[in-house]
This record gives structure tokens, C-alpha cells and sequence, in this order.
């Protein structure tokens, strides 16, 4: 992934990957906080760690390598 501390908001750039694996979805650089109500709703996600893991993101990211 590179530069992780790019990928997420000013005040998680010092924090430790574990750290950010548990920090709110919306510290990631581009999620709002509506955003983040949203996938809560949907999805109860609510963590980066969340995201990561989640079956439909996961399946959706299988599919879409698969069609390279």
C-alpha cells in the first residue's frame, strides 16, 4: 500500500497500522462522516478494519480481478 499515512486524515498519520486498522471509518482520506453513516447502516461498518474485511467488499474485489 505505500505511504499509508497519505491515505488517511491529518490526525491518524502518526498513528500505528493496528491503530488505524480500529480508527473510524471516516479517517480514511475521502470518507466523510455521511459516508460513514452509510456504511454503518448498510453494512455496520464501522472501523477501517471493518471495511477491509467486509464479505461483500471482499467478494466484489475477487470479481472485479477475476475480470482483468
Amino acid at each position: 500500500m505505500g505511504d499509508v499515512a497519505s491515505k488517511v486524515d491529518k490526525a491518524y498519520r502518526e498513528k500505528t497500522v493496528a491503530e488505524l486498522a480500529d480508527a473510524p471509518v471516516d479517517a480514511l482520506l475521502g470518507v466523510s462522516e455521511g459516508d460513514a453513516e452509510h456504511l454503518k447502516a448498510a453494512f455496520n461498518i464501522t472501523t477501517i478494519r471493518d471495511l477491509g474485511t467486509n464479505k461483500f467488499f471482499l467478494w466484489a474485489q475477487a470479481i472485479a480481478k477475476l475480470a482483468e
